[in-house]
């Protein structure tokens, strides 16, 4: 049976459908065909090439050769980016559902057409623009306005409304802010259209602004990696990799959907083409051994929206946090790598319970090994893996020592060779087919035989991850050469294996033609893929504009202070349940931008405001986490539609079943955000090693608590201990905390001796206390600072660290207005009143961390807790399990009495 002749009655939707599905999702669901079909397949074309263009040394080479300017600024980058976007966007999505998808209208060329000119325009008049800052003449602002306009209905074509609305309420807000029927806290004083539009368009602070910058000069070459990847064959491999490896394990298809969503999500930027890409094949084969179609899709809309956690790519929101927190792409994946790596081990355990508590069947092995044997072989496999990856590093570093100057072509040498000996070992078994899920027996696939076939896939994932993180190159350089290889992969390994395998002649002509095709196609779907993700960077570029020009930000900040009363737990829950409202129907590049621009600065500040420092990174991958939730949350969770329409279940029992699944990837970001080691912020080796240890067997616990089983159905107290032992694990110092207060309190007075007393990089608390402008009642507080330079005075390195300055007048400490509002203090006391005779505001006290007992002590209390809930269990167990022969062996009685 074909995927197209598929009944209404199999397990899932047919092919054509699914790929409607994602289409409309990511590629766009009109394909036109005659001459306007190829003109609109060249533009897509001839945008990758653009970018692998800009990408390249080509530039700079062609620049010095013919001398004209043929290197491009971002300035003049970003416009170009964003009109091919355009233009694709009118060309590729539907205004409507009932709307043609086998042509394109007249009207959307024309609409095409005039949404590129808007984005050129930039480009053209880049000089005349640049010429008068702030002084935009009248076809400036049409270009200006016709754009926004333009733009906002490409996004809605392309993303759905969501974000569309959502831009157009800030700038409804940023001409209308002074309107009377808005609440005062969040008035302010309006906009020009003429300074809207200069912020928005013609400037670098709204559309064409950093979040489009990272789009063309990082995320679009990601994409083309992962579509090119994908294209040679790569998803397939993982797939039958991830089932050779787990498949026969019980709730083997659910294991191997984590698994292989995982290694898809390494190289996807959309949770929805990850669902749609692996569930096809995972959520019936879920369902057949004893998963429900609800649970069946949660599991894959879990694991594949976790896919956007996952370094490096994370839904290229690494790039932006590159841009938004200013640390190097190296830290942000080092920073994002453990609870992304946690997250997916505690749903491989979670998933396993469900498999235990149902008791499912597992799937057929073709080859089946002893416990002893299988463990030496893994043991084997995993030692080899560490000591080829030991030898790669040894012998490149080798090369460049010895033959620095020849060292390049010597290296790129050997991995031809390397490349032309995995194809070599792949022409001697069959290619992978892609199995059919809805057949009645499957065979699992041997791990050695898949393993086999796919090596080369491996090549440039090494090389990218090399350039990344070992020669430390730029993200956009790093994927440029390994897309490179891929085009070589694409172009060469066809007709290698045709060669190979002793095929001679047409046939090898025509391996070469195909994989051309493919290498086409690839790109093709590249630049598609691409569009709806540079017209979300853009859009969010309007909320951005509209932010730094209105100060909303400081406002949402007072509004999640207002609503938490200053306490840390509350703030963090609304943070993140207004990052999860926020993110709700946006692709995840935009979900990161609005809500690191909106909330990611709440976080710091009212920590800051409250006594605890939070790093800035552990507020903004917090923000993120809950922003991608949304794709997993009902009534939006857009994966959770997307896993529904593929199992045929229930859209919105699926979303709450996928986010109950979810809640690990919940609780990581409470948990970062007040243990900063699970970031491995700070950690060596060692610790980092122990860290990971220590947070695994945390959520493991976790997911035994939240799936209610753990050896056996858990009891209601077995569930409360289990969530203790994973909070004490994850969270050690807390209850350190109540027992040796973590700081002392000082007088005022002493406030320069503890500030000299502080190492650079230390942190001390000020108690805070003055008249409110808005009551004049008094109010007291908490601030926590981290100091700078150890060998400045005192009173400069307070200045410094907070915009503070204080006066001793006997045993008071008088705190000075703020000269700059923007700086840690003055936006946390901003709102006293600085110049009550009565009320002065103050310094009250000085508090200094002070040495606490080991927090391992915490752990003490985990492992009772633990080992009594082990040890009830243990015995149940043993008890169902001798029932259970007893039972067996009555039954085995009856039917030999039956017989006689």
């Amino acid at each position: 049976m074909t995927d197209e002749s598929r009944t209404a009655a199999s397990d899932g939707p047919s092919r054509s459908e699914l790929d409607d599905l994602v289409a409309k999702a990511d590629t766009g669901a009109r394909n036109p065909r005659g001459p306007v079909g190829l003109a609109v397949t060249g533009i897509a074309l001839a945008w990758a090439l653009f970018q692998l263009y800009i990408a390249s040394p080509l530039p700079f080479i062609a620049s010095r050769l013919t001398g004209l300017p043929l290197v491009l600024n971002d300035a003049q980058v970003r416009p170009i980016h964003l009109g091919f976007a355009l233009f694709l966007a009118y060309c590729a999505y539907p205004a409507f559902s009932r709307s043609p998808r086998d042509r394109i209208p007249i009207l959307d060329l024309v609409l095409a057409a005039a949404a590129t000119y808007c984005a050129l325009y930039i480009f053209i008049f880049y000089r005349e623009i640049s010429a008068r800052p702030g002084l935009p003449t009248t076809a400036d602002l049409v270009a200006a306005g016709a754009g926004l306009v333009l733009l906002l209905e490409a996004t809605r074509r392309a993303l759905g409304p969501p974000l569309a609305i959502v831009a157009i309420v800030f700038l409804l807000y940023v001409f209308f802010g002074s309107a009377a029927f808005l609440p005062d806290v969040i008035q302010w004083g309006g906009a020009t259209f003429s300074r809207a539009m200069d912020q928005m368009w013609l400037t670098s602070g709204g559309v064409f602004g950093v979040a489009l910058g990272v789009s063309a000069s990082f995320v679009f070459l990601f994409v083309l990696f992962g579509s090119l990847l994908d294209k040679a064959g790569a998803g397939n491999f993982f797939i039958k990799l991830a089932f050779a490896l787990l498949g026969h394990l019980r709730g083997g298809p659910a294991k191997a959907a984590v698994l292989s969503s995982m290694m898809t999500g390494l190289i996807s930027g959309s949770s929805i083409a990850n669902v749609v890409t692996t569930g096809t094949f995972t959520i019936p084969l879920m369902k057949r051994v004893g998963f429900s179609a609800e649970k069946a899709g949660s599991v894959e809309v879990a694991s594949s929206v976790n896919g956007q956690i996952m370094p490096p790519v994370m839904g290229a929101a690494a790039f932006l946090m590159v841009e938004y927190v200013g640390i190097p792409y190296t830290e942000v994946i080092t920073h994002a790598f453990l609870p992304a790596v946690i997250s997916y081990i505690a749903l491989l355990y979670l998933v396993h319970l469900e498999a235990l508590k149902n008791a499912m069947p597992a799937l057929p092995k073709r080859v089946v090994h002893p416990l002893p044997t299988a463990l030496l072989r893994a043991g084997i496999t995993i030692a080899s893996m560490i000591i080829l990856a030991g030898v790669v590093y040894v012998s490149i570093r080798g090369v460049q020592a010895v033959l620095p100057a020849v060292s390049t072509p010597v290296l790129l040498v050997l991995v031809a060779a390397v490349y032309v000996g995995l194809i070599w070992l792949a022409s001697k078994g069959p290619d992978l087919e892609i199995d059919d899920p809805d057949a009645p027996v499957l065979e699992l696939p041997i791990a050695t035989e898949v393993l086999k076939t796919g090596l080369h896939y491996i090549l440039p994932i090494v090389v990218l991850v090399w350039f990344l993180m070992i020669e430390q190159r730029s993200p956009g350089l790093s994927a440029f050469y390994a897309v490179v290889l891929l085009v070589v992969i694409l172009l060469t390994q066809k007709p290698l294996k045709a060669l190979f395998r002793k095929v001679r002649g047409a046939q090898v002509r025509a391996a070469f033609r195909e994989g051309a095709a493919d290498l086409t196609q690839g790109l093709i779907l590249g630049s598609r893929n691409m569009i709806g993700i540079a017209c979300a960077t853009a859009t969010a570029g309007i909320i951005v504009g509209a932010v730094t020009l209105t100060g909303i930000g400081q406002v949402m900040a007072e509004f999640v202070e207002f609503l938490s009363g200053g306490n840390i737990l509350l703030i963090l829950v609304f943070t993140a349940l207004i990052s999860l409202v926020l993110g709700m129907g946006l692709p995840t590049t935009a979900n990161y931008i609005v809500v690191a621009t909106l909330m990611a600065p709440v976080i710091v500040e009212l920590g800051q405001a409250n006594g605890i420092i939070i790093p800035l990174i552990a507020a903004h991958l917090f923000v993120f986490y809950f922003g991608i939730m949304a794709d997993v949350t009902p009534p939006v969770g857009l994966a959770s539609f997307a896993a529904a329409a593929v199992s045929r279940g229930d859209p919105l029992k699926t979303g709450f079943t996928a986010f109950f699944y979810s809640l690990r990837t919940v609780l990581l970001p409470f948990i970062f955000v007040f243990n900063t080691n699970l970031l491995l912020i700070d950690v060596g080796w060692v610790q980092g090693i122990w860290v990971f240890v220590k947070a695994t067997a945390a959520m493991l616990v976790f997911a035994a608590a939240t799936q209610a089983f753990f050896l056996v159905r858990n009891r209601v107290w077995e569930t409360v201990a289990l969530l203790l032992v994973a909070f004490l694990l994850l969270r050690p110092g807390f209850l350190i905390d109540q027992i040796v207060p973590p700081y002392e309190p000082l007088p005022a007075t002493q406030i320069e001796d503890a500030i000299a007393q502080t190492p650079e990089g230390g942190i001390i608390r000020l108690g805070v206390s003055g008249p409110r402008f808005s009551d004049l009642e008094v109010e007291e507080r908490t601030l926590a600072f981290t100091l700078p330079d150890a060998e400045l005075d005192p009173a400069t390195r307070l200045e410094q660290a907070t915009g503070l300055v204080y006066l001793t007048e006997g045993e008071r400490v008088l705190i000075e207005e703020p000269f700059d509002p923007r700086s840690p203090g003055g936006r946390t006391l901003g709102h006293l009143d600085f110049y009550d005779p009565e009320n002065q505001v103050m310094i009250t006290a000085v508090e200094v961390p002070v040495e606490q007992p080991a927090r391992a002590w915490s752990y003490l209390p985990a492992a009772l807790l633990f080992g009594l809930v082990w040890l009830a269990q243990s015995r149940r167990a043993k008890r169902q399990e001798d029932a259970a022969k007893r039972g067996r062996a009555t039954t085995a009685a009856g039917g030999e009495g039956a017989r006689a």
